[in-house]
């Protein structure tokens, strides 16, 4: 995105120092522990956006630029990570007697609430990080239900039962797509940042053909999220907290007492308010700090048990340049050191991307959405996908609106899509 831009180099020990608990990294250093604003359900539906994605992409290296032309499909926001190759090329996601429909898992009360899985307890799934933590596997279920529920009403008016499948694909992306952009993005960058997006266009993610996703997105802005996540999470009214790992980690069956309500995760018209997420302060929970070894397999270094660690030395590894370089590139003014914060470790150089954006989030939003940089990055390069798609809503049908029913009237939210009623 900004390939004129020099990289920074920072020594693997610092990048270390900064991330491993006990660093700059941990949340014991956050002055709070709970955004304001943002449900706890936001980052979760980040993360299945990021999934998606990158569902469609091939690996390259990022030294190839031809390489990179050649074999990376364009990054699509089309539900790959549900729907694979459809009913054709992964039969075994969908139902044989009713084939416009997907598969569920039943759980030990008898209830469809689990993702299918094999006799070991392998999720049927397209994409396996669907099933890594219960959370991203409970929004695939109800991914599953929502086009479950458009197939009974496509049925209902008429639409031929050679068609099913496609119509409902396409009905569950466009209103997927549609809550990316008109949901998901206010709540990332802010609604008058997305407007101005809206209205003006991108200024520095313009792809021609192929729409790769550039690595400042991939590799630092998107991975605001990792900040969000809460370190425990309550999942059903009445139930207690759980930690996200171990106690939430995927990869086995979801008994009943783990299904989730998702009135707890998003703001529901007509319910409590839900949790809250973490706000964004370059700071991640414990969880996220020593991931388990069946999250990151056995290790010969403890300091990689941080997804933090991990984050840092992508960039790094990936050539990005400093926070600070973009900040002047695009015209605003960069963060000041002592409004970074990493003198006390030992660093008073340029700071890695990832670890600046999450901290202008802090010092420029207090930590309720991402800062300037941070929102150009995200803000162009989603819009950027859905506007490259030749099949998405706004290449197709730009006035298009979500055609399933809302709590509020003309009011459609992300638990319009994830709350549905059971299909028949």
């Amino acid at each position: 995105m900004f390939p004129d831009l020099p990289h920074l180099s920072i020594d693997s020990a610092m990048l270390h120092a900064i991330g491993r608990a006990g660093g700059a990294c941990d949340s014991a250093n956050s002055a709070r522990q709970e955004a304001h604003t943002v449900a706890a359900g936001w980052p979760v539906f980040g993360q299945y956006i990021a999934h998606d994605i990158t569902a469609d992409r091939s690996p390259v290296s990022h030294h190839d630029d031809e390489a990179l032309i050649r074999n990376v499909r364009s990054a699509q926001l089309n539900l790959e990570c549900l729907y694979a190759d459809g009913p054709v090329g992964n039969p075994f996601l969908f139902s044989r007697a009713d084939p416009a429909k997907m598969l569920l898992g039943i759980n030990d009360e008898g209830r469809p609430d689990d993702l299918p899985r094999n006799q070991e307890g392998i999720a049927l799934v397209g994409d396996p990080r669907q099933d890594v933590h219960l959370l991203v596997s409970q929004m695939q279920v109800a991914m599953i239900k929502a086009h479950n529920l458009l197939v009974d009403r496509l049925r209902e008016d008429g639409v031929p039962e050679a068609d099913l499948f496609l119509e409902a694909r396409r009905a569950l992306t466009w209103h997927f797509q549609w809550t990316a952009l008109f949901r998901f993005l206010p709540m990332a960058i802010g609604e008058r940042r997305l407007q101005t997006l809206l209205e003006s266009g991108p200024r520095f993610f313009r792809p021609d053909g192929v729409v790769a996703i550039p690595f400042e997105f991939a590799d630092a802005a998107y991975r605001f999220g990792h900040g969000q996540m809460r370190q425990a999470y309550r999942l059903q009214r009445g139930g207690k907290d759980l930690n996200l790992f171990p106690d939430l980690i995927g990869f086995r069956p979801v008994p009943s007492n783990r299904v989730i309500d998702w009135t707890l995760f998003f703001d529901v018209t007509g319910e409590p308010p839900a949790m809250r997420a973490r706000p964004i302060d370059a700071c991640l929970p414990e969880a996220l700090l020593r991931l388990p070894a069946e999250i990151t397999g056995e290790l010969d270094d403890e300091d990689y048990e941080s997804l933090a660690v991990r984050d840092l030395q992508r960039g790094v590894a990936t050539g990005l340049p400093s926070g600070e370089s973009i900040a002047r590139y695009v015209g605003e003014e960069p963060l000041r050191s002592d409004e970074i914060g990493l003198r006390e470790y030992g660093w008073s150089g340029e700071t890695p991307l990832w670890y600046y954006l999450m901290k202008e989030a802090e010092v420029c939003e207090d930590g309720e959405r991402l800062g300037p940089i941070g929102s150009l990055i995200v803000g162009e390069v989603l819009l950027g996908i859905v506007d490259g798609d030749p099949q998405s809503f706004r290449s197709l049908e730009p006035g298009w609106r979500p055609t399933l029913p809302g709590r509020s009237p003309g009011d459609f939210t992300i638990g319009d899509l994830l709350v549905v009623p059971e299909s028949r």
